[in-house]
């Protein structure tokens, strides 16, 4: 699938609901959006956000709580919010993942 401005946006108007001290997943936005089995699509659109303006992207992780690649600062913004992590080093998903 090609990205546009209207799917760019409409992942980006999904992560902006994500409320604070919560985490979605990014197969959870590609199914918010119709878009079902295209997490990897999702991921392509967060890596580049930050040229469509100021989106809470550090809230988005994969489906075992897993994050970014390569994003040091995602762990210390999540922690700021309240999320916990397990031993592991992913996100706790049973307490954190966002029920929308």
């Amino acid at each position: 699938m090609l990205l546009n401005e209207d799917l760019i946006y409409e992942v980006l108007s999904v992560v902006e609901e994500i409320p604070e001290g919560k985490v979605a997943s990014y197969g959870q936005i590609a199914k918010l959006i119709g878009q079902d089995n295209n997490a990897r699509l999702v991921g392509k659109v967060l890596s580049r956000a930050e040229y469509y303006g100021s989106y809470p992207c550090h809230r988005v992780v994969n489906h075992a709580g897993r994050l970014a690649p390569h994003w040091a600062g995602q762990r210390d913004l999540l922690l700021k919010e309240g999320v916990s992590f397990k031993e592991n080093g992913c996100v706790d998903m049973r307490n954190h993942q966002w029920e929308c």
